[in-house]
């Protein structure tokens, strides 16, 4: 049984249940004081929550937005050797914007498919026509963007499915 009780002084209000004296006042500072607790836990579990989504949505994660390649077309018989050195540039959409030479996959192409031993292309960007290769060929620079969930994307054939990538092209003249 509960009954509420108003002493003559009109200090304070309590409330008598089963047996004990309850202040009212002490009931609602006790309440304000958890709500306190209890809405600070909640604004820190909302920061926590909006950082994770951030993060989530690539918001904090610096990535390639594209990759150009020069010179942009060459004619091996200008070159030492036949040697043609390419350069790859990476722009990013976060400091540093710009890398160069960007550290990238490299291969050549004979329009789209794999020029198939006729150029070859070193991990330095170092392109070479081999005996018997002529015509315009496409010298390619890649980097394999982060692919969630699955393992890694191998290295590929330029020319050649693969995942997703970032990809900037020259031309190469073979005589």
């Amino acid at each position: 049984m509960k009954t509420l009780v108003c002493p003559l002084d009109r200090t304070d209000l309590y409330l008598l249940c089963n047996g004990q004296l309850f202040s009212l006042s002490e009931v609602l500072i006790r309440m304000e004081v958890a709500m306190s607790r209890y809405t600070f836990s909640l604004w820190i579990i909302s920061l926590v929550f909006a950082a994770w989504i951030t993060l989530a949505c690539g918001g904090g994660a610096r990535q390639i937005q594209s990759v150009s390649v020069s010179p942009a077309s060459a004619d091996a018989q200008n070159y030492p050797n036949g040697q043609v050195p390419f350069v790859a540039t990476g722009y990013y959409n976060s400091a540093p914007m710009t890398v160069t030479p960007l550290q990238a996959n490299w291969g050549a192409a004979s329009g789209s498919v794999p020029a198939n031993g006729a150029v070859t292309v070193d991990s330095n960007g170092v392109a070479q026509c081999n005996a018997g290769a002529s015509g315009t060929y496409t010298i390619g620079a890649w980097v394999n963007l982060p692919v969630n969930g699955t393992p890694p994307c191998p290295s590929f054939a330029f020319g050649a499915a693969s995942c997703k990538y970032v990809l900037g092209t020259a031309k190469l003249t073979c005589a």
